[in-house]
């Protein structure tokens, strides 16, 4: 094993070398008892995942995960969803503050790069060439190498790191949520596909360089609590989603001429709970019209009213976007807890203190505190989100109210 807790072992990864590392190092493969006993996911009756938080294995802890869709037992499942509709449901009445259950595509390799780079001999079948907008600097291999360069071990995550690398690309996020608050965002990225980015083009934070880089970060998002509709989704009946049941997602994704080779031009959203249909919430910004979807005008409006960096529109807005899905994208399925910031930005006020005259920092009810990870990890280990009944289809195909009973019919007396 090359690597344990968050530090690469110098026996077989000697003076920071990649190129010593990748050779010596191996990725071991996970059986159906591993990813229950150890990761904490099981297979759902229903065609679903249930992903857990906290798992305490025989021999090791584990915090979160991340999964994707498999289309051949050697490549991931590529997704081409212009002009088209993506569908699910999901429960996550047993997630509480600072915990992120997801549902996202990533313009990752179909066989994780393996046909790309001769030392990546793992490819989809075992994970490798995982990448999003955030150009994360954790992943332990990126390109088929080991991110040894500059490896600097987490403070507050005992299994995590960050190396010189980091690995981007197109992200768009369908859902992230838990039981106060949920959002969808979408990032274009300049570049196509996996990019292995250093310097500047990661547009790193620690580095003030954050609108730099090849990726829009930031994105445009939609989140109701922020956009000022405090009782659309949250816990009870008094929200018009009540997150402590079941609900279908769903999200549809419009092109210019309707046909499956346009351009994106919109991203909608609605959902079905108790057997009824709930449109997205709507806002408006400052007097503007009222939005309930993804658009360019949309974006530029909230941006502007919410005086946020319109790096979207810099980065190509939701034209990028759709170029990205035309080229095909990765589901991903996760749950996760943040050591950066404590998912502040979903559910919480981001930033605090609130500059003066700032608008929509509010994105839920949770305290800035809440989403510590020692206290998320501590008090709800057995947290938990379930994702069932994924579809894809044409618009207006995949969803629907629940049909009424058929009626009995009332016998008629014989003559």
């Amino acid at each position: 094993n090359c690597y344990t807790g968050n530090v690469w072992d110098p026996q077989f990864c000697p003076n920071n070398d990649p190129a010593t590392c990748t050779s010596n190092c191996a990725i071991d493969g996970v059986d159906e008892k591993t990813w229950k006993e150890t990761y904490g996911v099981v297979g759902d009756s229903k065609g679903g995942l249930n992903m857990s938080f906290v798992t305490n294995g025989t021999y090791s802890r584990n915090v979160g995960g991340r999964t994707y869709l498999m289309d051949t037992e050697d490549t991931y499942m590529k997704f081409k969803l212009l002009n088209k509709e993506f569908t699910f449901d999901v429960d996550v009445s047993n997630m509480p503050c600072g915990l992120n259950g997801a549902v996202y595509f990533v313009e990752m390799d179909a066989d994780g790069g393996k046909s790309k780079y001769s030392t990546n001999e793992a490819g989809a079948k075992y994970g490798t060439g995982y990448c999003d907008a955030q150009c994360p600097h954790d992943l332990k291999w990126i390109n088929g190498e080991a991110n040894i360069v500059g490896w600097n071990s987490s403070k507050t995550d005992p299994n995590a790191g960050v190396g010189k690398y980091g690995t981007c690309c197109a992200e768009l996020d369908i859902w992230e949520a838990n039981k106060i608050s949920t959002q969808m965002t979408v990032h274009g990225c300049t570049t196509e596909g996996q990019h292995r980015c250093e310097g500047t083009e990661c547009g790193d934070n620690i580095s003030g360089e954050r609108f730099k880089g090849v990726c829009d970060k930031d994105g445009c998002d939609m989140n109701a609590y922020r956009m000022g509709n405090t009782d659309f989704f949250g816990p009870g009946s008094g929200f018009t989603l009540d997150s402590t049941k079941p609900m279908t997602v769903v999200t549809q994704f419009i092109t210019s001429d309707g046909t499956d080779t346009g351009d994106l031009i919109e991203m909608r959203r609605k959902y079905v709970q108790d057997g009824k249909i709930i449109a997205n919430a709507g806002s408006s910004y400052g007097g503007s019209k009222t939005y309930t979807s993804i658009t360019d005008e949309m974006c530029d409006t909230q941006k502007d009213y919410f005086t946020d960096v319109n790096d979207f529109k810099v980065k190509g807005g939701i034209k990028q976007m759709g170029e990205a899905m035309a080229r095909g994208m990765v589901l991903t399925l996760s749950m996760w807890d943040d050591h950066d910031v404590g998912m502040i930005w979903l559910d919480a006020t981001d930033p605090y203190p609130v500059p003066a005259g700032k608008k929509g920092a509010a994105r839920g009810t949770c305290s800035q505190t809440s989403g510590n990870p020692k206290l998320v990890e501590s008090k709800y280990p057995h947290s938990n989100v379930l994702y069932t009944n994924i579809k894809v289809g044409e618009l207006d195909s995949t969803y629907g109210p629940s049909p009424s009973p058929t009626p009995t019919p009332t016998p008629t007396p014989s003559s």
